[in-house]
């Protein structure tokens, strides 16, 4: 018998397959097959348990677009116009082809928006059947998108919510996610005999595992990196803890440093060392050397022993802990601060709370990518209306809290292509490993939500804006009025940030009473905040006006744009408001000893590997 002729089995070979090549597709075929008994077993026993039935309908969304639909065929016209506006521009298409088939150069109907990389591989444009999908599907996207936005009778926040997941099915139908229609999958699958396959289909197996039974995809190779070893490297040692955080004071890098102490407040939504990924872009490091005693909060990754947190919890466990443990560890009653995303939401309130107290303690603040007033939000608006808000809160009801894989999902459908898409084809349709990626370790480094602090920050900020509201929010029976905050303030905006619009962190300006300098970093809510000027990256803008105008754009409208990173501008600033220079102080040698070494156990409490 040929080495080639044998149907399978042990030591036989598959068709079109060496006997090696056959004993590994055999052995791979073997693991896909016990994994995959592994997890129907496991998913039976969570189903009949309770754990796996799961609302047919987990974002509400069926009421929506039957309601929105009712709309759209009220108008018969408009949509055979519509019909008809479409099938011109597949004749076009078709005849374009056609011109190309015969071997005329034609250009396209239609080309893929600047900065889409789905179709970067040369035989979307050189090869006639995939450009033609291509443009089929291009053609299909930018009318359907266009049809849903031109419905009548739709109030705004219908028609954002219809369009954001129209979007969402559109990113999910492009012909580069499905192996038949992508180039490089195919010629991946002729040159590896379906090797590629099979490894995507182990993937696949092994993030299923990973979410116990949920899709939990791999953006970057999880063992690539841990904690305190290669990212958040920077020394310094826990000087307090609590329930809630835990402090970390950083060694100092200079023989001299400013007498006022800088208290970092990160989002707990996810963790600090997104500040400190590697010694290149670390903020941390940088502030250090700038001559700064620099404190760090590290929240608490909650578990069922903590689902009572509320808002206040995070503020009189969070910040006004921090300021009683940073005077004890350096004799220092003031402080500058940092608040980052909803840190600085946070650090918003906890400015308003302490200026009704009479407590002036924090002396300068910095706000990154801060929302205060919640009008303009940006697409994570999307989920903030009642029906969704009670799918969140019944998700949370049977554990107490939101676990950080769901919040996680939030963010990557914001920018689906690149954070989902991208993965499913690198992964289980090309069968690769993903790529070491410091920043998406980070990012999959997801932390849980308190049910009644979640609950409370999603209703009260986003949906009711109270914090914008002269005491719309009253913490510990103290009414917070963001109008009475006269702190000298630093306010930083992404200009593509698509999680906190600088429209929206703008609003700011307009609600504190102290002096506020506005600056617009180029990039978005990371890259625009990590920027060290030794990259030499995107461009910041300044506008020197004594007073900040009513909106972002007649502020732009009178800005300088600077090549490079924004750091030294916010350091000048700060640094002239941070006192003399004072001897280095070592942290756990003053009147808080040291806990551990820093980054700190809180931080290493991980949901998912």
């Amino acid at each position: 018998m040929s080495e080639t002729s044998a149907p399978g089995g042990p030591g036989m070979a598959m068709p079109g397959l060496s006997t090696a090549e056959s004993e590994k597709m055999q052995a791979a075929f073997k693991d896909i097959a016990e994994r995959s008994q592994k997890l129907l077993q496991g998913f039976s026993e969570r189903y009949q348990a309770g754990d796996g039935q799961a609302a047919a309908d987990p974002l509400r969304l069926t009421q929506t677009f039957m309601d929105f639909t009712a709309k759209m065929l009220a108008d018969p016209n408009k949509l055979l116009e519509a019909q008809m506006e479409l099938w011109q521009q597949y004749l076009q298409l078709w005849q374009a082809t056609t011109q190309r088939l015969m071997g005329q150069t034609v250009a396209p109907v239609v080309e893929p928006a600047k900065g889409d990389k789905r179709f970067n591989d040369p035989a979307w444009k050189e090869e006639v059947v995939f450009d033609y999908l291509k443009q089929s599907y291009l053609l299909t996207a930018r009318w359907l998108q266009g049809t849903v936005k031109e419905v009548d009778g739709v109030d705004a926040k219908t028609a954002q919510k219809v369009d954001f997941y129209t979007r969402q099915f559109i990113d999910a139908m492009s012909p580069s996610n499905f192996a038949m229609t992508n180039p490089q999958v195919l010629k991946a699958t002729v040159e590896t005999k379906g090797e590629n396959l099979v490894k995507g289909l182990q993937n696949l197996l092994t993030d299923l595992e990973r979410g116990k039974g949920k899709l939990a995809i791999r953006q970057t190779d999880m063992n690539a990196f841990k904690v305190g070893e290669n990212v958040a490297t920077s020394p310094g040692k826990v000087v307090y803890q609590n329930e809630v955080m835990q402090l970390i004071q950083y060694a100092p890098l200079t023989d001299e440093v400013y007498a006022m102490p800088l208290l970092i407040v990160p989002p707990w939504i996810n963790k600090f060392y997104i500040l400190d990924l590697k010694p290149q872009n670390s903020f941390i490091k940088w502030a250090t050397e700038a001559g700064y005693t620099v404190f760090v909060i590290s929240w608490v990754n909650p578990d069922e022993r903590l689902t009572g947190l509320v808002f206040d919890d995070y503020m009189k466990h969070g910040p006004l802990a921090a300021l009683d443990a940073i005077e004890k560890a350096t004799g220092e009653k003031k402080v500058s601060a940092i608040g980052y995303c909803i840190g600085g939401t946070l650090m918003a309130t906890t400015l308003a709370y302490m200026a009704a107290r009479n407590d002036d303690r924090i002396a300068a603040c910095t706000f990154f990518t801060a929302q205060v007033d919640f009008t303009e939000p940006g697409e994570l608006g999307v989920f903030i209306d009642e029906d969704q808000l009670a799918g969140v809160q019944e998700v949370m009801s049977k554990k107490g809290y939101l676990d950080g894989t769901e919040m996680a999902t939030t963010f990557n459908m914001l920018r689906a292509n690149d954070l989902i898409w991208s993965f499913v084809v690198n992964n289980y349709l090309m069968g690769k490993d993903p790529f070491p990626f410091d920043l998406l370790y980070w990012n999959a480094d997801a932390t849980r939500m308190p049910a009644a602090m979640h609950m409370y920050y999603l209703r009260n900020m986003y949906q009711k804006n109270l914090l914008a509201q002269p005491g719309g929010l009253v913490i510990d029976n103290v009414p917070i009025d963001l109008r009475k905050i006269t702190t000298p303030v630093y306010i930083q905006a992404g200009k593509d940030d698509h999680i906190a619009p600088a429209r929206s962190v703008y609003k700011a300006t307009q609600l504190f009473s102290g002096p506020a300098r506005f600056m617009l970093a180029g990039s978005g809510h990371i890259a625009g905040v990590v920027n060290p000027p030794s990259a030499k990256k995107y461009q910041h803008w300044l506008n020197e006006t004594p007073k900040n105008p009513a909106s972002l754009e007649e502020w732009r409208a009178g800005a300088t744009e600077y090549p490079g990173s924004w750091w030294n501008d916010w350091d000048k600033w700060l640094s002239e408001k941070s006192g003399a220079k004072v001897p280095a102080r070592v942290p756990g040698a003053g009147d808080l000893p040291a806990i551990e070494d820093a980054p700190g156990s809180y931080v290493k409490v991980r949901l998912i590997d």
